[in-house]
């Protein structure tokens, strides 16, 4: 089966190293994301929540662009959370940022760590 593999420049690295797709389009259409996480250009994770969510959610962006989409084509996101309930209202405000009516199908999950050491969140999106 051939697979449309949608890889943002700024995705190579990871690529290559971990051997993962940013983003696959299906026959059908849609595109799965990959989980991003909120890392700086630096590769730290910002100390205050809110930019970690903001950077997260660009880089859902950046993937979402190379396959010609935008927020609006986004159908269902997974939330992955360490310390969900601490940060669930400042990143409902982050998202509403990006992220309007109609709204998407939404799963939050709480977790004990994420594979980046100190990150609070990742976000995977099917989009069409």
């Amino acid at each position: 089966m051939a697979r449309d593999i949608i890889l943002p420049d700024q995705s190579k690295a990871s690529y290559d190293n971990f051997h993962f797709a940013p983003a696959v389009r299906s026959s059908k259409g849609l595109v799965f994301c990959s989980g991003q996480i909120g890392v700086a250009e630096d590769g730290t994770i910002p100390e205050t929540p809110e930019n970690e969510f903001r950077n997260a959610w660009a880089a859902v962006g950046q993937v979402l662009e190379k396959a010609g989409l935008t927020y609006d084509n986004i159908i269902e996101f997974t939330s992955f959370h360490v310390g969900l309930h601490e940060h669930l209202s400042a990143f409902m405000a982050v998202k509403d940022e990006v992220i309007s009516e109609p709204w998407p199908a939404w799963t939050a999950i709480g977790i004990s760590e994420l594979a980046v050491p100190g990150a609070r969140v990742e976000i995977r999106v099917v989009a069409e």
